[in-house]
């Protein structure tokens, strides 16, 4: 199947090029409207319906009309001069909300494509006072728009609608402050602007400097870029019609991150092919290069499969997770990984075979095999000393792991730490009143026994609430048209976002609820700290569950590829202490030296994901090779010292590229712990465990390492490697094996 892919697109290229050219424009052009549909809003519509927090998101939903697409903004109008507000003035503030409410914000175009490719935003917010601050210094006002906060058509409409605002409330001598999600998203998204252009620059450049140095081509330096543009038009598109057809919503942050994925690891695919090709040109130059590109694709394309249907099966395993987050997610970045799979399997041997020996123009060096270098001496090196080679990667690494003693998950969200205008308007409103009152957490009071609701009924719960410590102020109790359904909204004294508030709200709060609920009623708390509190206890359950599953797949993908029980067991052993070693490092730098309240709740299973699937794509890379390399002749330590030769070059290439695409997601708001912790994982697993710790294990154990089918050297080499591998180099340093 994979040599019948590869060899139908190095001899029909053109062919196979257009028809990728054809869906990319396509798919590319429809996947932003496809997204817009498919994206959930509210975090707490991921929780199974089980869940205190979900239940309570169902009632706002059917008896009080809440919109799960709406979000919330806090619009703090105060005068300028500082004054309390007097009567006069809260009639203004009225008035003027009472205009805004009545005027329809039409969404900014900020690209030229056409109008039917770009959801419309367009809306008309819903505006109602909120509150007054005990000293009359401002009033708050709820301003609800209609969309997700990630998405940049809602954004627009409400920076449209902010400046709107202030421009009136500044003409009637007030001022106003903004704060919400989507407030602070917008800040910090505006924030991050440059650094996000700067960054995505950089990466760019890195790439192309890193492929200019290397294959000293102009080809070779641009190819990777257009051919992983082209596949991830097509993969975006593939992601959402797929979401679209089983259903399934994804988080905002999703498209972004596969953005990254397929970045990483369709660079790293072509690499390996361009490194093997150029190997293969430069040691059978009468050759035809489309003969060399269809030999090369269907060898290394055996190993990209692999790779790849190893990151598949890892985030293919999230589908079994509680939590709806993950359960998108991994379904998602497995489709979307499958796409690069194919990719790679056609239209990057295409482009090999379209290009021949120009993909490297104007570098003379396919005319000359290179000398020994760096590689060649670093792979003696590895095979000569593999014991202390071993050692001193174990050390590195569990002196890495030993961060994890006393980790802690955080649940909060966005950057408490970021100076932005709605975190200061957050701040004064939290200096007159409960820091809840932006977000409060709420308990959805239901008639189970036929009957109807009064807010007499409900007194002895509410005074309940008012004794709990911690809940700062209760609002009066508020019946749905029917009054079969209440809420009674709390303000918590701490950040609904820390952590203070959801052990409230998961604790104290609920334990009243539960002791204090009148007979024939129910109750259920909601609001953005019991929907975290939920979330926390649906990961720590999902990380039991996903981790082993995960690890059982990718090992039994490894006992397939290489037909050994000792291989895999090496390659996971040391996959699993690059995973250990990188959350200990994020735990030490985010919990202990930056004083975090922990490490961000995703980042465990995110991390165990990417670093050991992506990892173990170069451990792949390197192991097929050693056993390639030990069925030729020769003393095993000889065959790891060239296979390491042969492979540090793709590895650490490939390993800078993947790991340059990750530190881009530092840029994104939210997202510095994973850029870290991803990049550095990636760095150890490329350049650590691949290029020395598993060479230095199967320099150790030689030819056992297949155990218990070892392969036996072949007179002459193995068949494959004489027709596609140059002859071997005489070996510069006796080693024993």
């Amino acid at each position: 199947m994979i040599r019948a892919l590869t060899g139908y697109s190095t001899r029909h290229p053109w062919k196979v090029i257009a028809l990728w050219a054809v869906l990319s424009v396509v798919l590319s052009a429809l996947a932003p409207t496809l997204i817009g549909r498919v994206t959930q809003n509210r975090t707490g519509d991921f929780l199974p319906r089980s869940y205190d927090s979900a239940a309570a998101l169902e009632i706002a939903e059917e008896q009080f009309g809440v919109n799960p697409d709406a979000t919330t903004v806090t619009m703090l109008v105060a005068r300028s001069d500082g004054k309390p507000l007097g009567a006069g003035d809260q009639k203004r503030v009225e008035a003027e909300a009472a205009k805004l409410a009545q005027r329809r914000v039409i969404m900014p175009r900020e690209d030229d494509r056409p109008n039917f490719l770009v959801p419309d935003r367009s809306q008309t917010p819903r505006i109602a006072p909120a509150m007054m601050a005990p000293d009359r210094s401002f009033e708050l006002l709820s301003v609800e728009l209609i969309g997700n906060r990630t998405d940049k058509g809602v954004q627009g409409v409400y920076r449209a609608f902010r400046d709107a605002a202030r421009t009136q409330f500044s003409e009637a001598g007030m001022r106003t402050g903004f704060t919400g999600s989507l407030a602070d998203t917008v800040d910090t998204t505006d924030s991050h602007a440059t650094a996000a252009k700067v960054g995505g620059a950089l990466l760019m450049g890195l790439i192309l400097l890193i492929n200019v140095l290397v294959f000293r081509s102009v080809l070779a330096a641009l190819l990777p870029l257009v051919a992983v543009a082209m596949i991830s038009g097509v993969a975006g598109g593939a992601v959402a019609g797929a979401a679209l057809l089983t259903g399934r919503k994804l988080d905002a942050g999703t498209p972004d991150l596969i953005g990254v994925v397929l970045l990483g690891i369709g660079i790293d695919y072509l690499l390996f092919l361009l490194f093997r090709f150029r190997e293969q040109l430069r040691a059978r130059p009468e050759q035809s290069a489309r003969e060399a590109a269809g030999q090369v694709s269907g060898r290394v394309g055996t190993a990209i499969t692999s790779a790849a249907l190893t990151i598949v099966a890892g985030f293919a395993t999230l589908g079994v997770a509680t939590f709806g987050q993950f359960r998108s997610l991994g379904p998602a970045v497995a489709v979307a990984v499958l796409v690069m799979l194919l990719g790679s399997l056609t239209l990057l041997p295409a482009l090999l075979a379209a290009a021949g020996r120009k993909m490297f123009w104007p570098s003379k060096a396919l005319g000359h095999e290179p000398g020994e270098g760096r590689a060649a001496r670093f792979g003696v090196r590895v095979a000569r000393r593999p014991m202390t080679m071993t050692f001193a990667c174990v050390a590195l690494l569990a002196a890495l792991a030993a961060g994890l003693i006393g980790i802690r998950m955080d649940y909060g969200q966005g950057n408490a730490a970021a100076k932005t205008p709605a975190t200061a308007t957050a701040t004064e409103i939290s200096r007159a009143l409960p820091a809840g009152v932006s977000d409060p957490t709420s308990v959805f009071v239901t008639a189970s026994d036929g009957g109807t609701l009064t807010a007499g009924r409900l007194d002895g719960l509410s005074r309940a609430l008012t004794r709990v410590k911690g809940v700062g102020q209760v609002a009066r109790t508020v019946l749905n048209k029917d009054h079969r359904a209440a809420r009674i909204d709390l303000y918590p004294t701490a950040d609904p976002q820390s952590r203070q508030a959801r052990d409230l709200a998961s604790g104290p709060v609920r334990a009243a609820v539960a002791r204090h609920t009148p007979a024939g009623t129910t109750a259920h708390v909601g609001g953005t700290a019991a929907i975290y509190a939920d979330i926390s206890t649906a990961v720590d359950r999902d990380l039991r569950t996903v981790f082993p599953v995960a690890a059982a797949l990718i090992a039994l993908i490894l006992l397939l590829l290489l037909r050994s029980l000792l291989a895999p067991l090496v390659l996971m052993l040391s996959v699993g202490l690059g995973f250990a070693a990188t959350l200990g490092a994020a735990t030490l730098l985010f919990q202990h030296g930056l004083g975090n309240p922990g490490v961000d709740f995703t980042l465990p299973l995110v991390l165990f994901l990417f670093v050991v699937a992506l990892g173990t794509d170069y451990n792949i890379l390197i192991a097929d090779r050693i056993r390639e390399e030990m069925q030729r002749p020769g003393p095993a330590r000889h065959a790891v010292a060239r296979a390491v030769q042969h492979t540090s070059p793709a590895i650490a290439t490939a390993g800078l590229v993947l790991a340059g695409s990750f530190a881009t997601l530092a840029t994104t708001p939210g997202n510095e712990q994973i850029a870290f912790a991803v990049t550095l994982g990636i760095l150890l697993s490329a350049l650590v465990l691949s290029l020395v710790l598993v060479p230095a294990l199967a320099a150790l154990l030689g030819r056992s390492i297949w155990w218990p089918v070892r392969p036996r050297p072949i007179k002459g080499g193995h068949p494959q490697h004489r027709a596609n591998a140059p002859a071997p180099e005489p070996d510069q340093v006796v080693m024993a094996d």
